[in-house]
């Protein structure tokens, strides 16, 4: 992470050409890799709602939050402006209840020429957010955050 105030050449930005216009990035020449990203959320909240989601009857709320995570996922190119549209091949996300959270992780797979990060950042981001809205009106103190990438790979095809 940069401090604040220190300036950022253009070309080091992957989506801004040297006249700091947006851009879509060229992946036209790369070859296609196997690639695949995790990411992981949280949403902090009382225990008091956290034990109350755990109370649900399975395939309630989390269910909701875990499908909105997938749906997502498939949509991010058209939520995130400069993204490719991507086949994914796989898409999963999980949702943990523990005493004082959820914990979200979301795994999103594609044999593409660009990587997958932003489709498993976003499937956790909503995943969150469905939890949030669906537990608003018993905490009004929620807390969405360390919404992260955790791990990438690509290998050769």
């Amino acid at each position: 992470m940069r401090p604040r105030g220190t300036e950022v050449a253009v070309t080091e930005l992957s989506h801004v050409d040297e006249s700091g216009a947006v851009k879509m990035v060229d992946v036209g020449a790369k070859p296609l890799s196997r690639r695949r990203a995790v990411a992981r959320g949280e949403i902090r909240m009382s225990p008091d709602t956290a034990r109350r989601l755990r109370a649900l009857p399975k395939g309630d709320a989390l269910t909701t939050a875990q499908l909105a995570g997938i749906m997502a996922a498939k949509r991010t190119s058209e939520l995130i402006p400069l993204c490719h549209p991507l086949p994914l091949s796989h898409v999963e996300v999980t949702l943990e209840v523990r005493d004082d959270r959820v914990e979200i992780m979301a795994v999103a797979e594609t044999t593409a020429q660009t990587g997958v990060e932003m489709e498993a950042l976003t499937a956790a981001a909503v995943a969150g957010l469905t939890v949030y809205d669906m537990a608003k009106a018993i905490d009004k103190a929620m807390v969405i955050g360390e919404i992260a990438l955790v791990e990438k790979t690509k290998e050769a095809v």
